[in-house]
């Protein structure tokens, strides 16, 4: 019987659990031929959001590329009765099941990364991690790639809720349907204080610094932790709805409490240091929802793949470990900002002037052509473990 994908709006509803864990094998296989541990590559790792997109790739290659034990934390919903669980659910068990295979230690935290009793749960399961792996209960690596719409505060206990908006005027472009290539216009008001508020709320930099304020205070940090976030910045023609939109409110956010996560640790000698990696344009869950994002992905990934520049996740994880968080040489390679630009393919003069040419001439009449929408529309469905060779 075949699961075909239920979408609307640009939001898979459904999941095919075998496609998910034939995507995660490929991930695997991958790093396994393309990283190989360093002198600095980590033996213990956190991934806080760890069941998709960037962060499972962050995952698979500290596991398959550097051997390390890992813990990841997600909130993934497990399969019912009446609905099958979401894809996080079946990468993480696709993962745990490679792991002990390969005799990797690796543990599996299901739970609301915001909430102190998740991060309590956690500390634990890092000590009983490296009691089993016979490693000191020391974190090397730390990733924060939450995706979520919504926290709640677990100071407050309000729950806040973030939006994709503009701010102050309003956004008006084109997009297109995930599923059929139709394109269609998009318009969005201008956020509120209280959405823009909100929308840092969730998807700021708080909660990271409150992650490691608690493995600071268990210990579980030391001279060799090396923390990361991930942001994207994208070009000039997206800013209007996402640098200089809610979105880019929260990056902003992100890279202030980072220099203050190195202010409190880096100078006290507590962690290496802590980044925030501008990383390129992929498909996601999130990407394929934000206006005419999915025209301009469709756009670069035909320029990129004809120049031989195209990286899905993975490709852009490994390259990020290998070449800018642990490089040969030690030192992290950054811009001016103390950012790590693995970003640096996609901002290319070349890449970028044929992406705005190809933006001006697409068509309905030629999207097919000019654009790599089918590239962009498999990318999604293989995020949801849809994948036109898999059958269930």
């Amino acid at each position: 019987m075949n699961i075909k994908p239920m979408v609307r709006n640009n939001i898979c509803l459904n999941t095919n659990p075998q496609g998910c864990a034939v995507n995660v094998k490929k991930q695997i296989d991958y790093v396994r031929k393309n990283l190989s541990p360093a002198i600095s590559s980590p033996k213990l790792a956190l991934i806080i959001g760890g069941s998709g997109g960037y962060g499972l790739a962050s995952r698979i290659c500290a596991a398959f590329g550097y051997g390390a034990v890992t813990v990841g934390v997600s909130w993934e919903n497990e399969p019912s009765e009446k609905r099958m669980g979401t894809p996080g659910f079946y990468n993480n068990e696709t993962f745990n099941k490679e792991a002990e295979n390969a005799g990797l230690t690796a543990v599996s935290i299901n739970g609301d990364a915001f909430a102190n009793e998740t991060k309590t749960k956690t500390v634990d399961a890092v000590r009983q991690a490296a009691k089993q792996a016979g490693i000191p209960a020391k974190i090397d690596l730390i990733v924060y790639s939450l995706a979520s719409p919504a926290r709640t505060d677990p100071k407050t206990n309000i729950k806040h809720i973030s939006v994709i908006k503009p701010i102050g005027c309003v956004f008006s472009g084109k997009t297109i349907n995930v599923m059929d290539g139709t394109f269609s216009d998009v318009s969005v008001e201008s956020a509120t204080e209280e959405e823009m508020f909100d929308t840092v709320k969730v998807m700021g930099g708080e909660d990271w610094e409150l992650w490691m304020d608690t493995l600071d205070n268990e210990e579980l940090l030391w001279q060799q932790t090396r923390t990361i976030a991930y942001s994207y910045i994208g070009p000039e023609s997206s800013w209007a709805i996402y640098k200089n939109g809610t979105l880019g409110r929260a990056k902003e956010d992100l890279e202030r409490f980072c220099r203050q996560i190195n202010s409190k640790f880096t100078t006290q000698k507590k962690i290496d240091g802590a980044w925030v990696s501008v990383n390129k344009a992929l498909v996601t869950r999130a990407s394929a929802v934000i206006p005419t994002i999915p025209l301009y992905i469709s756009c670069l990934f035909k320029v990129m793949k004809e120049k031989g520049l195209h990286e899905g996740c993975i490709e852009q994880i490994t390259r990020l470990y290998r070449d800018r968080l642990y490089p040969a040489g030690g030192q992290v390679p950054v811009d001016s900002e103390n950012r790590i630009r693995i970003d640096d393919w996609e901002m290319r003069e070349d890449v970028q002037k044929a992406v705005t040419e190809k933006i001006k001439i697409v068509t309905q009449e030629n999207v097919f052509t000019e654009t790599d929408f089918e590239g962009f529309k498999q990318d999604f469905l293989e995020v949801h473990g849809f994948e036109p060779r898999i059958n269930t």
